[in-house]
């Protein structure tokens, strides 16, 4: 048995790059009426190997390998823009993503104003 320790890293990393996005954890950018909002997360990685071998008098021989990832990710927020403005609302206990959540209804009812007006407008 070969030691192979750069292509397993290899592997390891590729493996928490296609892993480790926002649209696997969240989902991806959505539009709400006149509003663009963009998932962020927040990454941490970790990981580590090892390895060993040993001969013994007759000729017995030893090989060995380890390695291991972690991968944490938290939501942080969205970003939201409109037009030329861009804010960041933050995701936390009352007022992030719970607050976004929250400010949704009311987004839709001022879109469906809007349009109505315009379509008003229109008639």
């Amino acid at each position: 048995m070969e030691l192979h320790f750069e292509e397993l890293l290899t592997k390891i990393t590729d493996f928490m790059k296609s892993e480790a996005k926002t649209e696997t954890i969240i989902g991806e950018q959505f539009k709400l009426g006149e509003f663009l909002c963009v998932p962020v997360i927040k990454v941490g990685m970790g990981f580590g190997s090892g390895g060993g071998e040993g001969v013994e008098a007759k000729a017995r021989k030893g090989q060995g390998m380890g390695a291991g990832a972690g991968v944490g990710i938290e939501p942080i927020g969205f970003l939201i823009t409109k037009g030329d403005e861009i804010s960041f609302l933050e995701a936390g206990k009352a007022h992030g993503l719970a607050a976004a959540f929250e400010k949704v209804p009311e987004l839709i009812e001022k879109y469906v104003e809007t349009r109505k007006k315009e379509e008003e407008l229109m008639v």
